[in-house]
């Protein structure tokens, strides 16, 4: 294991869950009040931002969106990758889960729910956008929460790091193709060139900077690097906040018309968060892998890369569709939803243990 490794996973494992992680559910309903409020109030303000666009890519959305990934990435440690032959079996169903299951299992959620059976009480021209933004958010693997998810289980911090800079590596190369093909299979078309300029954006150039950021970090030294770490934490968290803001001023209608549709869309992605870290922990369990194994190999395929899937939906389809206002619900259920399952394998290790 190399020394810069070892020094990142003990920085994962011992990452405290600061207070606006902790309570990221009341800051986005307090982020719905103000955008429906301020969206009311000052309606040519927001018509004018959404009117900053540079290729279909909105300016201030695009640069908040980078405020709130490259941060993230920043401690992505891809030479972490090398210890996955520590735990080949955990890895392979984290792989299984993440892109065999999640991305399929949600768009038959979608399917299931959304077109069928909520469908008279949605709106009739916004079903495919719901889905949409259901199968964006599923196709999105967790990059930075698992950390914190995986320290409260006491999960294996360099597995954890080397399933996040895999899970990374492939959704450069498989987010476009896998959302093209679920998005296809639901008849909800989407253009390529749009789906790659996404990709290009708001995954491949924030891994680029960030990557080269960590690398000038830790050339000065571990103290530098965890201080410049504390100074940008909150960045990530006040750009997608300020995002949430921007996009639920142009919700803001819709929702006070049929408040319903946030209780709806939170159906499927409830019933995926549970059924995939269930599937994951007890197949972790099946081929003998241990508990701190099975911990983050659960959390990562229950939790989702939000601010990603919020940054390709607005791309996509646009503020004001279902798609954005769908990932934006999956940013609303995240914390509590996780921290259910993480009480969950934590209650159950002496059941797991004892297999």
């Amino acid at each position: 294991m190399s020394v810069q490794c070892e020094i990142t996973a003990k920085a994962a494992a011992g990452a405290p869950m600061s207070f606006f992680e902790r309570y990221l559910t009341i800051w986005v309903f307090l982020c719905i009040v103000t955008g429906i409020v301020v969206g009311q109030f000052a309606p040519t303000l927001f018509q004018a931002i959404g009117r900053m666009e540079v290729a279909q890519v909105n300016l201030p959305v695009g640069l908040l969106i980078w405020v709130m990934i490259i941060p993230m990435l920043v401690k992505v440690d891809f030479g972490a990758m090398a210890e996955m032959k520590q735990h080949v079996r955990g890895i392979g169903v984290t792989l299984f889960v993440n892109w065999l299951v999640k991305p399929f299992s949600m768009a038959f959620l979608g399917w299931l729910f959304i077109r069928n059976l909520f469908a008279p009480m949605l709106p009739a021209d916004q079903l495919d956008s719901y889905i949409a933004g259901l199968i964006l958010l599923a196709a999105a693997p967790c990059t930075a929460m698992v950390f914190v998810w995986s320290r409260l289980t006491n999960g294996h911090p360099l597995f954890t790091l080397s399933q996040v800079a895999l899970n990374d590596t492939i959704m450069v190369f498989a987010f476009a193709p896998l959302v093209a093909f679920l998005l296809g299979i639901s008849a909800i078309t989407v253009p390529w060139d749009t789906l790659l300029t996404s990709v290009v954006l708001y995954i491949v150039i924030p891994v680029v900077i960030a990557q080269l950021w960590r690398k000038a970090l830790l050339a000065k030294g571990q103290g530098a690097f965890d201080a410049a770490m504390e100074k940008i934490g909150p960045w990530s968290i006040t750009a997608l906040l300020a995002t949430l803001v921007l996009l639920f001023a142009f919700q803001g209608e819709a929702i006070l018309r049929q408040p319903l549709i946030i209780g709806l869309l939170a159906v499927p992605i409830l019933i995926q968060v549970f059924f995939n870290s269930a599937l994951a922990y007890w197949l972790n369990r099946k081929v003998g892998e241990k508990h701190n194994v099975a911990c983050p190999s659960a959390l990562i395929g229950a939790s989702n890369f939000f601010e990603l899937a919020v940054a390709a939906a607005i791309s996509l389809f646009g503020f004001e569709s279902g798609a954005a206002l769908a990932t934006v619900v999956g940013v609303l259920i995240e914390v509590p939803a996780m921290l259910l399952v993480v009480k969950v394998v934590n209650s159950t290790k002496g059941w797991y243990e004892a297999g």
